[in-house]
């Protein structure tokens, strides 16, 4: 058996990666901190041109009709540059639970969210999962913001006054692992990001006549870091695969997957903070972007601690 990701699978990633690096720089996050939208714009659109935005969607309501598994590593890359869109929400939750040409070609914007919702105030159609779970039309939806600790990610709880869609229980729980998966990915690709960083930083930075990358203590941090990812990354993969066969254990798979990648991506935060020293701390410096992402999507669908205890009832229920 091949346990490797295919030839059309890597070109996807790379080509997503690209485009990416273009249009989505450090400046567009930044500036998604305080623009209008808390998003991107360019970034959004290119990936609607690209066929991203409805990867799930089947070929005949003009999608790409893919799975799962085919599109774990877009949603690593999207986490590896802080992406400021709702794009774990549209792509893996929303699109495919809409399954329309709209949703597929990214004319419209879907968002989902358990209890509060990201980016409800610029889509156009909200999911909301939990107690109450439906589809429903912004504009037929009352929304109350509510602070959150990264600030493109904006945060809503959501009420409707018109005819929701009711969702059935199979549909939520398609949703909620399909959108598990996705935040576990991007959160591989936010801690690959910021052990890059930090890597890149402690070679320049100096003191005492060397780079301080040389100092045991770094070394260890770094590398424990390195470990946490390289653990939690094949976690996730496994996880995408089991959606993509239906296995019976997949929602425990996905569960193992959240946890760790929530764990490795908040070590590679807290390393990159201290081996930074002061200039992490500062705002100018790009670094919060990434680790209040971190925070804000390790804390999303279900921390690690409620992800590990679905996995230790799992294993004492066989």
């Amino acid at each position: 058996m091949r346990f490797a990701f295919t030839e059309n699978q890597l070109a996807f990633r790379d080509a997503v990666h690209d485009l990416l690096a273009k249009e989505c720089p450090p400046s567009v996050v930044r500036d998604a901190w305080t623009n209008e939208t808390g998003r991107s714009s360019t970034a959004w659109t290119e990936l609607a041109k690209m066929g991203v935005l409805g990867a799930l969607v089947p070929e005949a309501q003009g999608g790409l009709g893919l799975s799962e598994i085919d599109v774990v590593l877009l949603a690593e890359e999207t986490g590896r540059v802080a992406l400021p869109e709702p794009f774990v929400e549209h792509m893996l939750v929303g699109a495919p639970l809409l399954a329309t040409e709209a949703a597929a070609s990214g004319i419209t914007t879907v968002t989902a969210g358990d209890p509060l919702v990201p980016y409800a105030d610029t889509a156009d159609t909200i999911v909301r999962l939990g107690h109450e779970s439906f589809v429903a039309d912004r504009d037929d939806s009352t929304l109350e913001a509510h602070r959150s600790v990264d600030h493109s990610r904006r945060l809503f709880s959501v009420e409707t006054s018109g005819s929701p869609r009711a969702l059935d229980a199979a549909e939520v729980s398609t949703a909620y692992w399909r959108g598990t998966l996705g935040f576990s990915a991007q959160l591989v690709g936010l801690g690959h990001h910021l052990l890059a960083t930090t890597v890149e930083y402690v070679v320049a930075r100096r003191q005492f006549g060397v780079p301080i990358g040389s100092f045991q203590a770094i070394k260890h941090k770094l590398a424990d870091v390195r470990i946490a990812l390289e653990f939690a990354a094949p976690l996730v993969y496994r996880a995408a695969y089991s959606l993509t066969v239906s296995d019976p254990a997949a929602r425990t798979h996905v569960a193992m997957a959240k946890a760790a990648s929530a764990d490795a991506a908040t070590l590679a935060a807290r390393h990159a903070l201290q081996c930074h020293g002061a200039m992490g701390y500062s705002f100018e410096y790009d670094l919060h972007l990434w680790i209040k992402r971190v925070w804000a999507l390790a804390a999303a669908w279900g921390d690690a601690t409620w992800h590990r205890e679905l996995v230790a009832r799992a294993i004492l229920d066989t």
